[in-house]
């Protein structure tokens, strides 16, 4: 039995924690924050009409079956903890060019008359060849890296290709270069971009195997969460107490303690004895483990810090919108949003907020979170990161936020979603503050790493092991989960 401390409760944190107590080590979690979660996290708002709730992290959940094979793992049954409610459709898509919306949904035909109904049947048919493509990727990465370690660039030259899968992925070309290849309109073009962003990428940078991200969510569902997603962190804090593992909340670690090349365990900020460790999960950005706990040069030097951010209003909006439960109004501009939100720092180019964003509008059906007669809407933009580099904006600067705010529902209402006047209240989350929050760097949503190959699950110190966004095999809840089933399977059980 190894005596195992996880540094953050975040989803990874508390998935490796349940998996590792469940076949026999003893485990501690200290979370930093005074409750657990994450970016999983969670506001309430009391008013006159009745209590707000809203997910500020996550609002959908995807990849539904490797959240059954945790809870299988650990002994339970994802049901008895949650209930899951399939969406449809999965994404409402409103264009700048007023033309008809299109959502997506599951069934593959389905969506593909959908398409075909609202752009034409050479839309179609160009989504249907892409699609088959896309599945090419989702199945090759399936079968050979979500599920394994992938420590460097040379694990990944080493797999057994197929060579219909290598056509597939296309190394070296773009999402954005593959989008052009395949869809003639360009509003598929736009709808396919925007799945780079779920890496916090440019899609103009982004490798074009992320084409798969979109093939998980097409295909598999989109998923909500009865009560909210912040009900995922409950089911999974109440797993680990279950089976034993101690989580201490209001605790920060400052180091781990790595001396001889092993881990021998972690420093708590005000305390002055050390927590002796066999074995260190950090499930915080591989950025803040290799310059803040663990300093490593060369480790850190392989990070990037161009990664999307998100800007948020919480939104309390009397009456019924009729929106669905994700929505995404485009711009005209696409390309002049990416533009504004990753400046161009090696021309002088600063990032700053976006005029003309993408803005994503989730609005749940569901009663346990706001009160009958209304809505609580989560409104999220891209954004660049808090900081006062180029490539960042300084969120804390005063009026900037507030000022955002203003811009962000007068372009709502541009785009024929005008609720300035039915608004009861509205709650704002920079990027500063997710980043005061839960401790991303720059308040980066899915990890600092971004794109496609991220910082590897093992550590440079035998004994140390990285879960979450920013390693392998990337952000979002799924795959955090899978790098949490990753690490606990290179661990091992304990007899």
């Amino acid at each position: 039995m190894a005596r195992i401390v996880v540094v953050g409760a975040g989803v990874g944190g508390l998935a490796a924690a349940a998996r590792l107590a469940s076949t026999g080590h003893q485990v501690t979690v200290f979370e930093r924050a005074d409750t657990v979660g994450g970016k999983l996290g969670r506001y309430a708002h009391d008013t006159p009409a009745g209590s707000f709730h809203f997910d500020t992290g996550p609002s959908l959940l995807t990849l539904p079956e490797v959240f059954h094979d945790l809870f299988e793992a650990t002994g339970a049954k994802l049901d008895e903890y949650l209930d899951l409610v399939p969406l449809d459709p999965i994404v409402r898509h409103v264009f700048g060019d007023g033309g008809p919306a299109l959502d997506s949904c599951a069934d593959p035909v389905e969506f593909a008359t959908r398409i075909g109904a609202a752009f034409g049947d050479r839309a179609a048919a160009d989504w249907q060849r892409l699609w088959r493509r896309a599945a090419r990727v989702w199945h090759a990465s399936s079968r050979d890296i979500l599920r394994r370690t992938v420590d460097s660039p040379r694990d990944l030259a080493s797999l057994a290709w197929r060579v219909g899968d290598l056509a597939a992925i296309a190394p070296g070309r773009t999402l954005r270069g593959l989008g052009r290849r395949h869809l003639s309109d360009p509003r598929l073009r736009m709808l396919l971009d925007r799945y780079a962003t779920y890496t916090g990428a440019d899609p103009r940078r982004a490798p074009a195997a992320l084409v798969a991200v979109p093939y998980a969510e097409l295909t598999f569902g989109g998923w909500y969460l009865r009560g909210g997603l912040g009900t995922l962190a409950d089911a999974l804090l109440t797993r680990c107490l279950d089976l034993g593992v101690v989580v201490q909340t209001d605790a920060t670690v400052t180091r781990i303690d790595a001396t001889g090349g092993r881990v021998h365990g972690v420093r708590l900020a005000g305390i002055t004895a050390p927590v002796p460790a066999d074995v260190v999960v950090a499930n915080v950005d591989a950025l803040t483990v290799y310059r803040d706990l663990l300093p490593h040069p060369r480790r850190l030097a392989g990070l990037t810090d161009r990664s999307l951010a998100g800007f948020v209003l919480l939104l309390g909006v009397s009456g019924d919108t009729g929106l669905a439960h994700h929505n995404v109004f485009f711009p005209d501009d696409y390309d002049a949003e990416f533009d504004a939100v990753f400046g161009d720092p090696g021309r002088g180019v600063r990032a700053r907020p976006a005029a003309d964003p993408t803005v994503f509008v989730t609005v749940a059906d569901d009663p346990m979170v706001r009160p009958a007669g209304h809505e609580a809407w989560f409104v999220l933009v891209n954004a660049p990161r808090q900081g006062t580099a180029a490539g960042a904006v300084d969120w804390r600067r005063p009026g900037l936020a507030d000022a955002y705010a203003d811009r962000i529902l007068d372009v709502l209402a541009q785009r024929g979603v005008d609720v300035r006047d039915r608004l009861l209240f509205r709650e704002i989350r920079t990027p500063a503050d997710l980043d005061a929050a839960t401790g991303a760097p720059g308040g980066s949503i899915y990890g600092t790493a971004g794109g496609l190959l991220r910082p590897a699950n093992r550590g440079p110190a035998n004994g140390l092991w990285l879960v979450g966004g920013s390693t392998h095999p990337g952000g979002g809840l799924p795959m955090v989960t899978l790098s949490a089933q990753i690490v606990a399977d290179e661990i091992g059980p304990a007899w």
